[in-house]
């Protein structure tokens, strides 16, 4: 008989016996299948779809099964495959070692000089940051009260490029910041090619800043925390927490419908969305929906303190987002707050530039400091 016939027709010639010899599994398979099912792709996958398929035609599939589970279970890192456990901190450290050498030779000053700096003029605006959201902590006040601050770490921030307001909008140039830099292995060969004439490594957030003539800034110059000072209020955009598509109680706080007396089955339900006469339904109007998953913006948040030495920014009150995600930091645009932009580095600080070397706490004036005592006797 050929071996093109179905498994549950019985074989000669002790066929069955000789399929358990194989040691290949998906070559066991395929050898249970007539030729208009075997002339589809073969390949291992084709074969687990044949066993997909014709499970019950299918003698040897326990095995088979045992295998797709352990496939299916495997991890999807890149060195699976091509790399072993034990290389993968060598490789980590190769990679480490060509960023700081390709930034380096980029950053020589004999190939290109530094652009000119402006000084501050009313109706100035900076550039802002991309920072790692770590997490909420308390901070006390010198009388006494209790402030819930957010803390926000700046990581290998850069500046990535720099458009001319003629090629922008007309009005404004603007600024590419990208923020924590990620593995390449990642990123289209397009995207590394850009990254590798600046000389930087990739970067997982990438956000553009508008600012004024006066506040450019050279690409591949790094950004710190410093870039704000304590006392100013900030702006922080960021994608807030997804909680999936919710009703009108939770996504709105709508009251709901009575518990009882004659109500069926409408106790978390909006009620009318209009009336007769308009006919129609507004845009805007209060309806279940997507909630969450959306850029944010919290205005005026006062910064409190600063950390020099690891680049962490501590703002008043909440910001949205979850904890390890990245948020976009800028000045207060809020009118009430334009006066705290006088005195801020322009267009942003340099370690080594003119300015003293700055201590690793900056306090604003009326933070308590943990240094401090609590207890002063006179």
């Amino acid at each position: 008989m050929c071996e093109s016939h179905f498994c549950h027709k019985k074989c000669e010639g002790g066929k069955k016996k000789k399929l358990a010899q194989i040691p290949d599994p998906f070559l066991r398979a395929r050898l249970h299948f007539p030729m208009h099912v075997t002339s589809l792709p073969h390949g291992k996958w084709g074969n687990l779809l044949y066993c997909g398929l014709f499970s019950n035609f299918c003698f040897y599939r326990a095995d088979i099964w045992l295998l797709v589970r352990s496939l299916h279970g495997r991890s999807g890192t890149w060195w699976d495959e091509h790399l072993s456990e034990e290389n993968v901190s060598f490789v980590k450290q190769l990679v480490s070692e060509e960023n700081k050498a390709q930034l380096a030779s980029k950053l020589c000053p004999l190939k290109d000089e530094p652009w000119p700096l402006h000084p501050w003029e009313p109706g100035s605006s900076r550039v802002g940051l991309i920072a790692l959201k770590l997490g909420m902590m308390p901070l006390w006040t010198k009388d006494g009260q209790k402030h819930v601050v957010t803390l926000l770490q700046v990581q290998d921030c850069h500046v990535l490029k720099y458009t001319p307001k003629e090629n922008h909008d007309g009005k404004m140039a603007a600024l590419t910041v990208g923020g924590k830099t990620v593995s390449r292995f990642y990123k289209s060969p397009s995207l590394l090619e850009f990254y590798q004439e600046l000389g930087l490594p990739p970067k997982q957030k990438v956000k553009i800043f508008r600012v004024t003539d006066n506040a450019v800034i050279k690409p591949g110059t790094p950004l710190y925390a410093a870039h704000f000072r304590p006392g100013q209020y900030v702006d922080v955009t960021a994608k807030t927490i997804g909680k999936g598509f919710q009703g009108v109680m939770k996504r709105w706080g709508f009251k709901g419908q009575p518990a009882t007396h004659g109500q069926t089955k409408t106790h978390r339900r909006p009620g009318a969305v209009s009336t007769g006469d308009v006919a129609r339904v507004w845009p805007g109007t209060k309806m279940p929906g997507q909630m969450g998953n959306k850029d944010r913006t919290e205005y005026g948040l006062k910064v409190w303190r600063i950390n020099t030495k690891h680049n962490i920014i501590y703002v008043n009150g909440s910001v949205p987002g979850h904890k390890n995600c990245l948020v976009k930091i800028r000045d207060s645009t809020l009118p009430a707050y334009k006066d705290f932009c006088k005195n801020l580095p322009f267009p942003t600080y340099f370690p080594d530039g003119d300015e003293e070397e700055l201590p690793e706490d900056l306090y604003d004036e009326n933070v308590c400091q943990p240094s401090a005592p609590s207890i002063i006797f006179s």
